[in-house]
């Protein structure tokens, strides 16, 4: 194998908490478990310096974020003109997160004589600062990947949707990138169709030898379940799920990982302990909760267009996978009922879970031209 010299560009990173960040540091540990040299543009924290010790990697200053948003006050008036500002902000101009552009553009034309360069979003300005730099007679590297989780233009997640004139930067860093990596390639779909043959699949990477729950069986006093992710009105929607919780007679508890709770609180009162509200964990605490589950709940997943971390999160944790979308049919019913009486033979099964390993993932990285 020949050692490549290897740059990651990045916003999120260990330790945050989030699919992204966990991509980028899954990534920069195993490539240098590989034998690569590897260095990371970030915003760094103090507890890189172990880090970088530790898998012998070099993690440069990005630099922190300055640009702050609006602040009207903590009054009822103060806090509707905070929203508006803000979200007027980040949909007319990509305010605060265009800052990076210009962070990663600055930092770049110091780098030179990468073999690859990864840049990962989101926020997808982490792209356009590169794409800013980025041209046929640089030297800052042979070859860009600009990988992507959700798509941007393309988002159907938030509730509005970006403004016309965004297309143009999108297409702008599409043009210039060498590749595209996005999670499953039946995401093409989202992007621009000039762009789909710069697409390429590479999956969220894991490192299966941290993880081994076999042959632990839960032993739970009442049917227990969780969810773990984010909730999202009429996408990722639990009202329909929670509503059919509350005309349950008899004790189960559902326990739910979020940051995004509005859409559960309501129900708290009725449902009472039945139901447990946490905040975000680290993965590896979190892991091993999930494996004292009797089983998991995921809400909104459509397997042509996404492939949530939390699922592979959700494989490795080694409990059935309850899956269904938001409208909670009479069929979800009966395969909660059967979930319930440990009857798991409508649970989600993944294919080939080989390809989420990270030495796999990595691999596929580092064999691009």
């Amino acid at each position: 194998m020949n050692k490549k010299k290897i740059l990651i560009v990045c916003s999120g990173f260990y330790p945050d908490n989030s699919p992204r960040a966990h991509r980028a540091a899954e990534l920069v540990k195993e490539f240098s478990r590989q034998g690569h040299e590897v260095t990371v543009l970030t915003p760094k924290k103090p507890v890189h310096l172990a880090f970088e010790k530790e898998h012998q990697v070099q993690i440069k200053d990005l630099g922190k974020p300055k640009w702050k948003v609006p602040d009207f006050g903590g009054s009822k008036l103060g806090y509707i003109l905070t929203r508006m500002a803000v979200r007027s902000l980040q949909l007319g101009f990509e305010y605060p997160g265009i800052e990076l552009m210009f962070k990663v553009t600055k930092a770049l034309l110091k780098e030179k004589d990468y073999d690859l360069l990864i840049s990962i979003a989101v926020p997808f300005p982490i792209h356009w600062g590169v794409a800013k730099v980025w041209n046929k007679n640089q030297s800052i590297a042979n070859t860009w990947v600009a990988d992507c989780g959700d798509p941007y233009m393309g988002d159907t997640n938030d509730s509005f949707r970006k403004l016309f004139y965004f297309k143009y930067v999108e297409k702008w860093f599409c043009r210039k990138a060498d590749y595209i990596s996005v999670p499953r390639i039946e995401m093409k779909v989202s992007y621009y169709p000039e762009f789909h043959q710069k697409i390429i699949e590479i999956p969220q990477g894991f490192s299966f030898e941290e993880v081994n729950f076999e042959g632990n069986e839960p032993q739970n006093p009442v049917p227990t379940f969780a969810f773990a992710g984010g909730l999202f009105k009429g996408k990722r929607d639990p009202s329909k799920f929670m509503e059919f919780l509350c005309s349950l007679n008899f004790d189960f508890k559902f326990i739910i990982y979020t940051k995004t709770p509005d859409l559960i609180v309501p129900y708290k009162e009725k449902l009472g302990d039945k139901l447990e509200i946490r905040n975000y964990i680290p993965r590896e605490e979190l892991l091993p909760v999930l494996n004292k589950m009797d089983f998991l709940i995921n809400i909104g997943y459509d397997p042509a267009l996404q492939s949530p971390s939390k699922l592979i999160d959700y494989h490795l944790a080694g409990r059935p996978i309850l899956s269904f979308n938001s409208d909670f049919n009479e069929k979800d019913v009966q395969s909660f009922e059967y979930f319930l009486k440990r009857d798991y033979s409508s649970q989600l099964i993944f294919g080939n879970i080989e390809k989420f390993n990270i030495s796999n993932v990595a691999k596929q990285f580092t064999a691009l031209k």
